[in-house]
């Protein structure tokens, strides 16, 4: 797991591609969990991800700090 995009996370910043409409960000609510789960999102569909599970997304998309349509750069 990258410990980068994993704090990235952690800390609320919003992963994504917007040309292909693809996000994946940790909510507010999540911080300070054991295990914590993120949200992936493509095309308005919405899918929970633990955070291992996202950051290998997040690396296998290679998605980078981008600005969400509704959520702007952090997600809380």
């Amino acid at each position: 797991m990258s410990v980068v995009i994993a704090e990235e996370l952690k800390a609320g910043i919003i992963l994504g591609d917007p040309d292909n409409e693809q996000y994946i960000y940790m909510p507010g609510s999540e911080i300070g969990v054991d295990d914590p789960m993120c949200i992936y999102e493509e095309k308005g569909s919405k899918t929970d991800l633990h955070i291992k599970e996202a950051v290998e997304l997040a690396k296998r998309l290679t998605l980078k700090p981008a600005s969400h349509p509704v959520y702007g750069k952090r997600a809380y």
